[in-house]
């Protein structure tokens, strides 16, 4: 009987549990103090002035969206290699997501390709740092305040990264984070904006509410806005687990260091880069296979061994949705494609034992070799 690998599992220890305990002990489940401490707490760590705790990563794009001002027919220059939210929250604000395809070696948006795509509405750029590498930042903000840009840092991936010795998040007018549960740290579904301007937390933290002031004077609402609170349980659950965030950070990294160890030298299976001199924040474990792999064949083999795999990502421009809306087609964005093509998450959490990683790394080793690799 083969053993079963998920592909991802929270962390979650009896410290979190009686937070969340306390929660139902008390008779606030939404509005309370959880939130407001969680807030806190995120906001020290990253080095910034405000948090803002939302429902989920996709919530605190779409409000840094409205918050920026974007309008029917901006322009938001991003990457094409990311979960569909990053362009999707400019689409829900009626703008219009130019995609400049991404470094082969960091998965990244390239920023040599960024001031070819500016024009007279353009209005931000939204660097991802995807699967928690850094995007090169310094070019993006050269470029941003060259042409008078705001740059809003996704970095839904990446809480804890670094460049420069500086955390991600810190970077744009405002960042986002989320904490689904295969994050480096999860609420259950969750997100956060981050800034350090206070009318854009003003705004998030009014549009998260139904658009009420800061006053939040029982039914006035002063602008449009959501249901995008987070409740008292989900911050709870935050609160423990960004205490632990460091120690999860590192046991994330030794996992991944030891996928290095084991996988480094299969001529068919290329190990994630990461740049030099960067603090990688490890959120998935994504391999890249050569030309000559099929991956769908090493899928299958894999699961039939009780190991559970997944592409990432599908090219955004790609999506049915899009290609009907933009008319993008194959061949727009290369790298981007020949990259979607051959990436391969395995299985990556906290806890995962070396035992299981060898058999993961052996199982891929006997999946090729029936593919005649």
């Amino acid at each position: 009987m083969p053993r079963k690998i998920s592909l991802s599992s929270p962390d979650i220890t009896e410290s979190e549990i009686e937070m969340v305990n306390n929660v139902l002990r008390t008779k606030h489940l939404s509005m309370g103090p959880y939130v407001a401490d969680f807030e806190k707490e995120l906001a020290d760590y990253i080095g910034c002035k405000h948090s803002v705790a939302v429902n989920s990563g996709t919530s605190a794009l779409h409000l840094c969206m409205r918050a920026i001002g974007l309008k029917d027919g901006d322009e938001v220059i991003t990457s094409p290699f990311s979960f569909i939210s990053s362009s999707n929250c400019i689409l829900f604000e009626r703008g219009v997501p130019l995609f400049v395809d991404i470094d082969p070696l960091t998965m990244n948006m390239d920023p040599a390709g960024i001031e070819e795509k500016i024009t007279e509405k353009t209005k931000a750029i939204l660097p991802v740092h995807i699967f928690g590498q850094p995007c090169d930042m310094a070019p993006i903000m050269k470029i941003a305040e060259e042409h008078d840009l705001v740059v809003i840092e996704d970095a839904c991936e990446a809480i804890g990264a670094e460049y420069m010795n500086k955390k991600v998040g810190t970077f744009g007018l405002a960042s986002t984070f989320a904490f689904y549960p295969n994050k480096q740290m999860t609420t259950g579904e969750g997100g956060m904006v981050v800034t350090d301007d206070d009318e854009v937390a003003k705004l998030c933290r009014s549009m998260r509410n139904q658009g009420r002031s800061e006053s939040n004077i029982w039914l006035a609402h002063e602008r449009l806005g959501y249901n995008y609170r987070m409740d008292e349980i989900s911050a709870a659950l935050g609160l423990g687990q960004i205490r632990r965030l460091e120690d999860m950070l590192a046991l994330r990294k030794k996992v991944a260091e030891t996928y290095n160890d084991h996988l480094s030298g299969q001529e068919h299976v290329e190990i994630p880069y990461v740049i030099p001199g960067v603090k990688m924040s490890w959120f998935v474990y994504v391999i890249r296979l050569s030309a000559n792999a099929d991956r769908n064949k090493l899928m299958e083999y894999l699961a039939s061994v009780g190991i559970d795999t997944r592409p990432y990502f599908s090219p955004l421009h790609l999506q049915p949705f899009y290609r009907s809306e933009f008319g993008f087609a194959e061949g727009d964005f290369p790298v981007c494609e020949s990259i979607a093509g051959s990436t391969l998450a395995l299985p990556f959490h906290n806890n995962l034992s070396e035992d299981d990683i060898i058999y993961v790394c052996q199982s891929i080793v006997s999946g090729l070799r029936e593919q005649g690799l």
